[in-house]
């Protein structure tokens, strides 16, 4: 009953700030940029099962699980991974000439997204047509979720329902993201899949985004070209440096996640203060930096080459450590 009541309350808070950009939008942008938005790395390090349990997206994805649907099979699953990662690759830099001033707008994609998580669900098992395949925020999900810190029951789909071929985040965070880069995920196959190819350009991607300064709308062609132009440079030297050092995926991933989301706090912490006229913002950088040193030492520490690929089952605790009983249906 907790997690139903956690996500009842998410999707009503998130209609009410949906209400909020289109009447009240500037306080409402601060709110939603500054302070909900930045909590979500810090989120999915923990466990991005706690964010997955209550994200109004997924309730909306799973509104249609009891229809009879196909699943997601293996033929689709990089199809769908190269979507939601080209849709992150677009929305994010548009928060640069459009999302971070106007309100209303704003307001119609996540609509839209909404509509699309809604439809999705109709054609595919559970979370096997949005939340599992072309979510946008599914690839930030695995890459600062692959070592939790602590477990998560999985509260939506108990017993597994197999919507997914494999990859599930919800069964198991950390084969989630070996599987994404290959069953290998050697330091020349990673690299080709379309996750290999997020991992190594989110931190070029991330430092891009916050060289620029929101502008207007003329500026988007600058906008893409700064921030495409980082993520380019960062694949093609993590990529280099992976083969001419031969560092495998489960060695560098977690140092590609661990770059990408210090990048992000070492620039958004002290922002989210400054915008609230609140003192403190070099103090906050430099205890998210480390804790995110924290979270990439313990990442390596339990770093392992791909175990055996497990057979799907009902949904099960992250790691043995952390027995949890299963939800009911």
């Amino acid at each position: 009953m907790f997690w139903i009541g956690a996500q009842i309350i998410v999707f009503v808070l998130t209609v009410v700030v949906i209400a909020g950009l289109f009447f009240l939008p500037q306080p409402t942008l601060d709110i939603l940029w500054f302070i909900l938005i930045p909590v979500l790395p810090l989120t999915f390090m923990l466990n991005a099962g706690m964010w997955r349990d209550i994200c109004p997206l997924a309730t909306a994805n799973m509104l249609m699980s009891s229809r009879p649907s196909r699943d997601l099979t293996g033929s689709w699953i990089s199809w769908s991974a190269s979507i939601g990662i080209l849709l992150l690759f677009v929305l994010v830099p548009a928060r640069r000439f459009l999302f971070n001033m106007d309100g209303p707008i704003l307001a119609i994609v996540v609509l839209a997204v909404t509509a699309l998580a809604f439809t999705m669900g109709w054609f595919v098992k559970a979370k096997g047509g949005f939340c599992n395949s072309i979510c946008p925020v599914l690839p930030v999900e695995k890459l600062y979720g692959q070592a939790p810190l602590f477990a998560v029951r999985n509260a939506r789909c108990v017993p597994c329902t197999h919507c997914t071929a494999k990859g599930c985040q919800d069964l198991d965070p950390v084969l989630s993201v070996r599987q994404s880069v290959g069953n290998g995920g050697g330091v020349k196959d990673w690299i080709r899949t379309p996750f290999g190819v997020f991992a190594a350009a989110f931190p070029g991607f991330i430092f891009g985004y916050f060289q620029l300064s929101d502008g207007v709308l003329s500026d988007f062609l600058t906008v893409y070209g700064t921030i495409l132009g980082y993520a380019a440079v960062s694949l093609v030297g993590f990529a280099v440096l992976s083969l001419a050092l031969r560092i495998p995926s489960h060695r560098l991933l977690p140092v590609l996640g661990g770059l990408a989301v210090g990048i992000y706090y070492w620039y958004a912490a002290p922002a989210s203060l400054a915008a609230f006229d609140l003192a403190g913002g070099e103090v906050l950088k430099w205890v998210m930096t480390a804790f995110v040193a924290f979270w990439l030492s313990r990442a390596l520490r339990h770093a392992t080459p791909l175990p055996t690929p497990h057979k799907h089952g009902t949904a099960r605790a992250v790691t043995p450590t952390f027995p949890l009983p299963q939800a009911p249906r």
